[in-house]
């Protein structure tokens, strides 16, 4: 961006502080502002994906969104750009390799795919560059994994080594549901990741003579004190036969304590060992006894990004990545943990020690 507007079309000045490019007014090629927060004939905001808050600063009338299929371009980031060009209905244009198959597949490709008018992809192969040689082409599609040579070299979307909900189908037959007026009679369970930056919860009803469990709801808010989450959790369970409260892990008593001093009850996981969750979650999907309403897309875009690291020769590991990142999931666990599991469900006790 700097080089084209200052240096080749010598029209635009950047002001480091804000990071904005200002351009100049065409009329009379001068420049109106005197610093930086000056009116300006025109500016290109520069802003990083992963510093959200930075994506709130203005309105805008276009978006450029680089490399935007990356685990590190989150749907909260997504959202935020279209919050600024909603004013001007502003367009976006993203240039990515598909590297998941997060938000972008199901917020931008599946729209199109489906129909949707607002949504143009575009699908290249990496030869359509005159530049790149035929023959690395041939190497990377006979020594890659076939999904991955299609995500990387063809711009086709696949399902990646070491996705950990690979058993997950975010369709409409799969896994995923239309959203539904749920009776008012079935119970709700709650999970809850505690977070001082941010704080989910996933709300789960029981379709009781099924067996069947729906993900109906999701929150994930940060800068409130523990009695405000709780108040707003309390707000929105209104009317709701909410059973129990499930959340954090063994070591986090204080903030359970702290939310039940507030007024909510939250029950500590029976065990406290991430990969017994993990496959408590994958028991429930590949029982099909667990749907995702198709509106909670915090769930769905993590449900896609979650997998573990790949080492160097391409050997999938233990290692979550960005673990401390899927707070949605995390909060899917915990509630997990407390589906189907006999008298461990009603264990809601405490002693001075621990809650129950």
């Amino acid at each position: 961006m700097r080089n084209v507007f200052e240096h080749v079309l010598g029209m635009g000045r950047y002001w480091p502080g804000n990071q904005v490019i200002e351009l100049q007014d065409p009329a009379t090629r001068q420049y109106t502002a005197k610093q930086a927060d000056d009116a300006m004939w025109a500016r290109i905001i520069l802003r990083s994906a992963q510093s959200e808050g930075g994506l709130e600063s203005a309105s805008a009338k276009a978006a450029i969104l680089d490399e935007c299929g990356q685990d590190d371009f989150g749907l909260d980031a997504w959202e935020a750009v279209q919050r600024r060009l909603a004013l001007y209905q502003g367009r976006v244009f993203g240039g990515t390799t598909p590297y998941n198959l997060g938000w972008l597949k199901t917020e931008v490709y599946d729209r199109w795919a489906a129909g949707d008018t607002d949504y143009h992809v575009v699908q290249a192969e990496s030869i359509i560059n005159p530049a790149y040689p035929p023959a690395e082409f041939e190497r990377m599609r006979r020594t890659l994994p076939a999904w991955k040579f299609d995500m990387f070299c063809r711009g086709v979307m696949g399902r990646p080594e070491g996705l950990i909900y690979g058993d997950y189908r975010d369709e409409i037959g799969g896994h995923l549901v239309k959203c539904f007026d749920i009776p008012a009679e079935w119970p709700r369970y709650v999970g809850i990741d505690f977070g001082a930056v941010n704080t989910a919860t996933v709300w789960i009803a029981e379709d009781v003579q099924r067996k069947a469990y729906y993900l109906y709801r999701e929150t994930l808010e940060g800068g409130l004190s523990t009695k405000e989450h709780v108040a707003a959790a309390t707000s929105r369970a209104v009317g709701e036969r909410v059973v129990s409260w499930h959340g954090g892990a063994k070591g986090e008593s204080q903030q359970r304590m702290d939310w039940g001093a507030a007024g909510i009850h939250v029950l500590a996981p029976p065990v406290d060992e991430v990969e017994s969750g993990i496959n408590r979650v994958i028991a429930l999907w590949r029982e099909k006894r667990l749907f995702v309403c198709e509106d909670c897309r915090g769930v769905r875009d993590e449900l896609a990004r979650y997998s573990r690291k790949v080492d160097s020769s391409g050997q999938v590991t233990e290692a979550i990545r960005d673990k401390e990142t899927f707070h949605r999931l995390d909060a899917l666990r915990y509630v997990a943990m407390g589906l189907d599991s006999g008298p461990l469900f009603l264990w809601g006790g405490h002693d001075d020690n621990e809650d129950g």
